[in-house]
């Protein structure tokens, strides 16, 4: 039986006019001011709830509702990848040197969270936002009916056909194609496996084909050619992140920018900082301990977290991650919109 064809976007109905989006990410780099400039250039951007409490999340959405209507607030869905105890307290003796070098503890147990989950859901559910996405897991259809009864556009992440498949049946408005060469986390439903290189572009037309649902596209895509070649597979709209990490509005680190700004390395899929497959520049943390990182998520996450801020915070570009797409390179400096309205110059 055939797919029908494509929904019209959910997000036409916002009154987004630039279907040039700001991505969610996680961990500082996205700030109220990227999501109010993204809204500025005419699309919009997406809050990034990960690693956030409940509260932390409600004042970034009450600064971004100071300035622009138009938002949406990404989630991680829980979807625990459990760690082997005899693997976490090997790696933790791996990281040990590394540690006391920046005079920080391990935590000595593996540490196992949902990310505030239950309170995150509860806060938009009674204060609702545009769009809620999801990211690592595809809620269960009671949670995403209960946020589009409240009149939030509900998108889920997706890395394949199956995932588009699954999440158009769990009931979502829209999906998130997230390619392979998407900077930090791959929101792969199965973190045990890296996801396929396939290039966005072919991924879009791939879960055209499995979905009647309209797409965001994501991954690798740092210039206006490479996005109005994603506009033309079929999706109604797509999400640059790595391509705004140097603008004003950024809130990534000093060593982070530098790093994007240096552009005389690559860019690698590795667990060694989180435990699950994550893209971001090749430095001597990823040569040192890539090949010895167990699967586990959240708990390397946790392990490593230390030493990760430790290094941002001395401006140590080696030992924290950097998460970039495979475009890094070309990311500009200067205004968030200017950015996001450059990239939409050949649509």
């Amino acid at each position: 039986m055939s797919i029908p064809a494509p929904r019209t976007s959910p997000l036409v109905g916002l009154g987004i006019t630039t279907p040039v989006l700001a991505a969610p990410m996680a961990g500082g780099p996205t700030t109220a001011a990227l999501v109010t400039a993204a809204a500025r250039s005419g699309g919009m951007g997406f809050l990034a709830a990960g690693y956030k409490t409940a509260e932390q999340l409600h004042q970034q959405i009450t600064e971004v509702r100071a300035a622009a209507q138009v938002f949406g607030v990404n989630l991680f869905a829980p979807n625990p990848l459990a760690v082997d105890p005899a693997e976490y307290r090997r790696y933790a003796e791996a990281l040990r040197p590394l540690a006391e070098r920046y005079g920080v503890e391990l935590p000595p147990a593996p540490v196992e969270d949902d990310d505030h989950w239950e309170q995150k859901l509860d806060l938009l559910r009674g204060d609702p936002v545009p769009v809620v996405s999801f990211t690592f897991a595809i809620p269960s259809r009671q949670v995403i009916d209960s946020l589009r009864s409240r009149g939030s556009i509900v998108a889920a992440t997706v890395t394949n056909a199956a995932e588009a498949r699954a999440a158009t049946d769990a009931g979502v408005d829209m999906l998130a194609v997230q390619g392979y060469a998407a900077g930090g986390h791959s929101a792969t439903l199965t973190p045990s496996r890296f996801p396929e290189p396939i290039p966005t572009a072919v991924l879009v037309a791939m879960i055209q084909d499995a979905s009647r649902l309209p797409v965001i596209a994501a991954g690798g895509l740092a210039a206006p050619a490479q996005v109005a070649a994603v506009i033309h597979s079929g999706a109604q709209a797509v999400m640059v992140g790595t391509a705004l990490l140097r603008t004003s509005e950024s809130g990534a680190s000093a060593a982070h920018r530098a790093a994007v700004a240096d552009r005389s390395s690559e860019t690698v899929l590795t667990r060694a900082f989180t435990g699950r497959p994550a893209r971001g520049i090749r430095n001597q943390f990823i040569d040192a301990y890539d090949t010895v990182a167990p699967s586990g998520y959240p708990a390397v996450h946790h392990l490593t977290s230390p030493i990760r801020k430790a290094a941002a915070a001395a401006g140590d570009p080696e030992s924290v991650h950097l998460w970039a797409g495979t475009g890094y390179q070309q990311a500009a400096t200067g205004q968030a919109a200017d950015v996001l309205r450059t990239l939409a110059g050949s649509l």
